[in-house]
């Protein structure tokens, strides 16, 4: 029963990701979306963290309520990174993201598998241990993307 409900937020957010993609009038609307996203994504997944390591209780609910939120919302931001978006309003996005187009990608991709394939089922699972366990590899995922491609 979770693969469907997986499968169906995968889909639900790669419809609305394309369609983002194409509504974008200036590129300051385009990187404005991304950060949105990634605020949201780093919100609800920074709240993981917390219950993981002990800075705030751990509610197992609302634990599963926001690794949902970020596997849905991770599918999202990449939209954002369209060509022309690499200049306009404020970002931290560095130029290697347009230069390395395939590795950021990659990047993107991993974080993403381990969001649906750890993340997510450990959250799911009401075990703090598990949660615990899926978090930290998790986070590297985003931690290699930031280190290549994020300024600051």
């Amino acid at each position: 029963m979770k693969t469907p409900v997986i499968v169906s937020l995968a889909l639900a957010a790669s419809f609305v990701s394309l369609s983002a993609s194409a509504e974008f009038a200036k590129s300051e609307d385009a990187i404005k979306y991304r950060q949105s996203a990634l605020t949201v994504m780093g919100t609800h997944f920074a709240r993981l963290g917390a219950m993981a390591n002990g800075k705030l209780p751990y509610d197992a609910a609302q634990a599963a309520r926001d690794a949902e939120v970020v596997a849905l919302v991770s599918h999202l931001p990449w939209a954002g990174f369209a060509p022309g978006t690499d200049k306009g309003r404020e970002s931290a996005a560095r130029p290697e993201i347009w230069q390395e187009q395939a590795k950021f990608k990659d990047r993107a991709d991993k974080m993403q598998t381990a969001v649906a394939e750890r993340l997510l089922p450990a959250a799911r699972s009401g075990n703090l241990d598990q949660l615990k366990a899926a978090f930290g590899p998790t986070a590297q995922s985003c931690k290699a993307c930031h280190d290549d491609f994020r300024r600051r």
